[in-house]
């Protein structure tokens, strides 16, 4: 009798896991992905409407926000606080809200690994922490009460363009969180699941795991799982909950009804022929390379501001009396103040040669303000420039990702050169106070060699199906 209930059950556990194995698969190639696009797409309003109340002085910036080193999903403060203080606070949580998000977009690992139930939990904690879809005056949400009135406050007076702009950002906010929301939910109930599957393949597949013992009685499998838990699964926590479902699934008197649903919640919806899955989209890897630069104007943005408040430290020591003078006569007369030039020394990796560049340091930072608004603009599917892209040829497409890899490229050299001159060019009592950019260089030259390997992906697909062609052979 025993016999036949062990095949029975040792082909459900077999069928379980690889379902799961396939639901881990598709989350990662395909729900996770799109997430991953609804918090870009989330990102690209709340910078627009931070940039807008900052503009609007509504909000202070956050005096520390370059020191700030994000390395998980934190979620800003809700606490109530004064009217006095209504500026500074709100500009430093929306602005540790907007980091977050950067954080998410381009450093954040989205796979079913790493998106644990605990991790879940702090994402959702981040989405309620302003609630788009529940943006009022009146909300009980400080955060989002407060940002409501400073927006509503902001916009009197403001061009139709710009009110249309702000309302545009909050409904598409919104749409975001309720598309993440809702991805979240699906993978909590997967990750239960997944949960469940790894303490019957770790747990049960143990060489101490008495099977005969446990499946003798419900209470039996319970002991027989809590002797061995922590030893196999370490850290992970023993949720009693989940325990009793193994069990009823194993045991219970509708054990062959749940094992059945269980089955069926897992499928993976497949209804595309198999022959179709075939099919490469080479347009779609190279619109991926798209995507990868509109992950960078917060980096890029970041670099100008830095590099700005250097050029500032630098100035500040020629700040006499005379300058000062000089300085509020040209503004009086409308003169125009001379570009500063920096000469710096730009190294080119591949050969290591040295060569000198003078540098207009207002025409540069201008340059990458626009390259980051540019780039903001291909963020995501649903952006202007991104679907204005999405409507060429492949070899347009593939002709503007070769010329932002070049530019991109040859930014970064002129980066570090600024690097290395703004580290040497202050009096010495001043040097601690320079600010460095090689965190976002290297942040940019990832973003740069991921959206390469997209295009080498590309160029080897266009290549086989050409041999293909030659040989007269049709890929279908």
């Amino acid at each position: 009798m025993y016999d036949n209930n062990s095949m029975a059950d040792n082909n459900f556990t077999e069928q379980l896991l690889a379902a799961l194995d396939a639901k881990a698969q598709w989350f990662d190639n395909s729900q996770l992905p799109e997430m991953l696009e609804n918090y870009r797409l989330l990102h690209t309003c709340v910078k627009s409407l931070f940039d807008f109340l900052l503009k609007k002085s509504m909000i202070h910036s956050d005096p520390y926000k370059n020191e700030k080193k994000i390395s998980d999903i934190t979620s800003p403060e809700n606490s109530p606080f004064t009217e006095a203080e209504r500026s500074m606070v709100m500009g430093m949580r929306f602005s540790d809200y907007d980091s977050t998000l950067d954080f998410l977009c381009n450093y954040y690992r989205f796979s079913v690994s790493n998106l644990t139930v605990q991790n879940i939990r702090k994402l959702i904690d981040l989405n309620n922490s302003i609630q788009w879809n529940s943006f009022s005056v009146n909300s009980n949400n400080t955060n989002t009460r407060t940002l409501a009135t400073m927006l509503l406050s902001a916009k009197q007076n403001c061009e139709a363009i710009t009110v249309s702009m702000i309302n545009d950002s909050i409904s598409k906010a919104g749409k975001a969180i309720t598309a993440i929301n809702k991805q979240l939910k699906e993978l909590t109930d997967f990750q239960r699941e997944f949960y469940k599957g790894n303490i019957r393949k770790n747990v049960f597949e143990h060489p101490n795991f008495d099977k005969e013992k446990a499946l003798s009685s419900p209470a039996d499998e319970l002991s027989q799982i809590k002797k061995l838990f922590t030893a196999v699964m370490g850290k992970i926590p023993f949720y009693n909950e989940l325990i009793d479902e193994i069990i009823s699934e194993d045991q219970g008197a509708n054990k062959a009804e749940l094992q059945t649903l269980l089955l069926k919640k897992l499928e993976v919806s497949n209804t595309k022929s198999e022959k179709k899955e075939a099919t490469i989209d080479t347009k779609e890897i190279l619109l991926t390379a798209v995507r990868v630069f509109g992950a960078t104007p917060g980096q890029i943005m970041q670099i100008a501001q830095k590099l700005q408040e250097n050029h500032e430290l630098l100035e500040s020591e020629h700040n006499s009396f005379w300058d000062k003078f000089r300085k509020v006569l040209m503004k009086a007369f409308n003169i125009e103040e001379k570009p500063t030039f920096y000469q710096i020394t730009v190294t080119d990796p591949s050969t290591d040669t040295r060569s000198h560049e003078r540098i207009n340091f207002h025409q540069f930072v201008g340059e990458l303000a626009a390259r980051a608004r540019r780039y903001n603009s291909v963020c995501v599917k649903r952006a202007s420039g991104y679907e204005k892209l999405a409507q060429l040829e492949s070899e347009k497409i593939l002709a503007y990702v070769n010329q932002q890899i070049t530019e991109c490229q040859k930014l970064m050299k002129t980066l570090n050169g600024l690097d290395e001159f703004f580290k040497n060019a202050p009096q010495p009592q001043n040097r601690n106070r320079v600010k460095g950019i090689k965190m976002e260089i290297t942040a940019l030259k990832n973003s740069v060699v991921k959206a390469n390997q997209h295009r080498s992906e590309y160029s080897a697909y266009v290549e086989e199906e050409a041999q293909l062609k030659k040989l007269g052979i049709k890929n279908d």
